[in-house]
């Protein structure tokens, strides 16, 4: 029996809705519940897009509140679309504040090592580890109010040896320079400069670069946003030449 509602001209009865008109309402709040917004609409596309936000979780799992990326979730992402007959591009979204330098470092080095086209967009923030994830694509764009923090590498926690520490610490700041500098335009000397710059960080060292300054610095390959970053990608797809995208790290630092 249908319910009934008592409006201002007294009692009428309730319409009645169809079942899959229900069913698709229901759909929809449980997405709003679970999501916080409605189911974004599917189709295929022959690019990849993949984002990286929060903190980059390895090793070590991050409080609950904490917004992360994970790596080993990326990482068969990205095996999944070299492999992938469909997928001819990737573009890398970030938002990140960084994380663990050796998982960020093997995204990097993974995204690098792609046969296929990519492009990255820094929106927000490409912090800290950030820095080499954002520059690891193709061709790279960040959004002119977007920022990248670069500052040597830190450690928390008990420290037991600190010979051995800082020895490896220092090594490890290596790995991460020396990838800058192969997939950037940037020089080692000024990279190194702006990561041991004092005075821009309060009670810190190191750098804040903003949209612009990260293109003049010679980190990113120009300021944009997702229009520019779609058409250069489609761009290098419709160029079919994948043995040019290998080669396009090693240009990378004599284009113009």
């Amino acid at each position: 029996m249908r319910r009934s509602h008592l409006g201002i001209f007294g009692e009428t009865e309730e319409p009645r809705v169809p079942d899959s008109e229900k069913k698709k309402a229901q759909s929809t709040a449980d997405n709003i519940q679970e999501f916080g917004s409605a189911k974004i609409p599917t189709a295929k596309s022959r690019v990849h897009t993949m984002v990286i936000i929060g903190q980059i979780e390895g090793h070590v799992v991050l409080p609950s509140q904490n917004k992360t990326t994970k790596y080993e979730h990326v990482i068969p992402q990205l095996v999944a679309i070299e492999e992938s007959k469909d997928i001819k591009g990737l573009l890398l979204i970030l938002n990140t504040a960084g994380g663990d330098v050796e998982a960020g470092l093997a995204l990097a080095e993974m995204v690098a090592s792609l046969s296929k086209p990519s492009v990255s967009l820094v929106l927000g923030g490409g912090h800290s580890i950030g820095v080499p994830v954002s520059i690891a694509t193709t061709y790279s764009f960040i959004a002119p109010t977007a920022t990248m923090t670069i500052h040597p590498i830190r450690m928390n926690g008990l420290v037991i040896g600190v010979p051995q520490t800082y020895e490896y610490l220092d090594k490890m700041q290596d790995r991460v320079v020396n990838f800058v500098i192969n997939h950037s335009h940037i020089t080692e000397e000024r990279f190194r400069e702006l990561m041991f710059r004092t005075g821009e960080l309060a009670r810190d060292i190191g750098t804040v670069l903003v949209g612009k300054d990260a293109v003049n610095a010679g980190l990113i390959d120009e300021v944009g946003g997702i229009d520019q970053a779609l058409d250069h990608l489609n761009g290098m797809i419709n160029q079919n030449k994948p043995s040019l995208v290998r080669k396009a790290h090693a240009k990378k630092k004599d284009r113009e």
